[in-house]
């Protein structure tokens, strides 16, 4: 299973989802990282460090990290949804698909409704 890296906006809740489909996930409030403002290159830096991938729903930032730096872990980026369950469901499907993440700029969008 893959090795997973939470960002600070990352809702805890699909995090706790993620581990029950068997995903290492390790939160930023985990790794002591929380409330200290960190750059997303660092965020990205620190993941890389630990081999995790980074899960965000902060898009666009991270879009363009991947493009900056392809060398990572792997870069899971989300579109809000409200319905956490169906989004974490959507994640696991996503990293099943793939197989390896390293590298790879994985795009999780909400479906419309």
């Amino acid at each position: 299973m893959a090795r997973l890296y939470a960002d600070e906006q990352f809702p805890r809740k699909i995090s706790e989802l993620l581990r029950t489909f068997g995903y290492d996930v390790l939160t930023v409030q985990e790794a002591g990282n929380a409330g200290l403002g960190i750059p997303d290159p660092e965020v990205l830096a620190f993941a890389i460090s630990e081999d995790r991938a980074v899960v965000t729903l902060n898009r666009y930032d991270f879009i363009r990290l991947h493009r900056l730096q392809p060398n990572h872990s792997g870069i899971i980026v989300c579109t809000e949804d409200r319905n956490l369950e169906r989004l974490a469901t959507r994640i696991h499907e996503a990293i099943s698909a793939e197989g390896t993440l390293r590298g790879k700029l994985i795009r999780v969008n909400r479906p419309t409704e």
